[in-house]
């Protein structure tokens, strides 16, 4: 049976990071929806940011993403999140905005495009510097639509060059994470396109360098978990970007789509020592809020990767195990679902509770007036948002 003093342990010791374009204004390609409240700068991103974590208890790291979250100090910035009990987490880079980089950033036939691309890569690890972030997240459109377009080969050159360039300027305390994707913006091939290809560069770079995985960016039918598990007997994984996916890279909430997923997911992770902290493993969220809430919507997401942990630590390794080696096929899936049967809101609200939390966050954050306040006081300048 599970120690349940252990499995609450680890779910107060759970840190998942927020992203500051989750609460500004997003869309998709063919409209971005306006909000009221919505942050103006990274400076209101990080207050609302604030309010997640105060109602949640797990989430003191705020992702930034540069240059949609660039000021002229970044540190009065960092001084700003530690005053309101967050930290600044990943600094993620954006080579996909900039007109010159229609057809690649890194990976461009053009040097002149490349050295443009490579030098916002290291103005980046200049704002980890600033920041105190200590990793670098990688995530590149780029690609080819049509066949015979550019040299495949010479575009996988062109891509370790930069990441080599990059890895070079890391400081001792700092990592780069390499994502993928299988498919779009571009069509016909993309540069950095599965687990494989990401994990094939970071092994060449050196131990600095891991995979990011993001739920959404897989074909229909992968096995994530197995990707997963992969990364972590490498000691490979460095990150996850969680989010849910219907048809393509849709950025819904997470476990919205299919929360049985990410049960198996996070199983593969606590089983695999992929929560403690000593591992690095980064438990991002990603997300575009379309036409739901901002604040409210990371909330939930923060809170059913709460209860997917949960459920994962809830299994009995000792029966699972014991079903295995005896070829028990019915018994070990037993095992996995009476887990995931189980209803662990009553264990997530005496976890909360203990922390002197609400055991309801969604009705904690609610409670504060917060919502109407940033309504009555963001009035003028121009809202946050992704650039669509």
């Amino acid at each position: 049976m599970s120690d349940i003093p252990a499995v609450k342990s680890a779910l107060k010791a759970q840190v998942i990071e927020t992203p500051s374009w989750g609460y500004g204004n997003s869309g998709t390609r063919f409209k971005v929806f306006a909000q009221q409240g919505v942050p103006r700068d990274p400076f209101e991103k990080l207050a609302d940011a604030a309010r997640v974590h105060a109602a949640t208890g797990v989430a003191p790291l705020v992702s930034l993403h540069i240059p949609w979250d660039t000021v002229p100090d970044y540190g009065k910035l960092r001084a700003h999140a530690e005053d309101l009990g967050v930290r600044i987490g990943m600094i993620n880079s954006n080579t996909f905005q900039d007109d010159d980089y229609r057809i690649g950033s890194v990976c461009h036939p053009d040097p002149a495009v490349r050295r443009k691309a490579i030098a916002h890569l290291l103005a980046c690890v200049d704002v980890m510097d600033a920041t105190g972030s200590t990793a670098l997240k990688l995530w590149f459109a780029d690609g080819t639509n049509y066949p015979g377009q550019d040299d495949i080969t010479a575009r996988q050159d062109r891509l370790h060059e930069a990441l080599q360039a990059v890895y070079a300027r890391l400081g001792p305390e700092q990592r780069m994470v390499l994502e993928y994707k299988f498919f779009e913006p571009a069509f016909y091939t993309t540069d950095v396109p599965d687990w494989g290809t990401s994990y094939a560069h970071c092994l060449k770079l050196g131990p600095k360098a891991k995979v990011v995985v993001d739920t959404g960016h897989h074909a229909p039918g992968t096995n994530i978990e197995f990707i997963v598990a992969l990364l972590l007997r490498e000691g490979k994984l460095g990150a996850f970007d969680f989010n849910s996916r219907f048809y393509a890279d849709d950025d819904l909430m997470v476990g919205a789509a299919d929360p049985f997923q990410l049960f198996r997911i996070l199983h593969e992770v606590a089983k695999n020592g992929g929560l403690d902290a000593a591992n690095g493993v980064a438990f991002m969220l990603d997300q575009c809020h379309n036409i739901e809430a901002k604040i409210p919507a990371i909330i939930r997401s923060v809170m059913n990767v709460q209860e997917a942990t949960a459920k994962a630590l809830l299994v009995d390794l000792d029966a699972l195990r014991a079903a295995q080696a005896a070829g028990d096929v019915l018994g070990a899936n037993a095992v996995l679902m009476d887990a995931y049967n189980t209803d662990v809101r009553p264990l997530l609200a005496e976890v909360r509770q203990e922390m002197g939390l609400n055991p309801d966050p969604l009705a904690a954050y609610a409670a504060t007036g917060h919502a109407e306040k940033i309504i009555a006081d963001r009035v003028g300048g121009t809202q946050a948002g992704w650039g669509a």
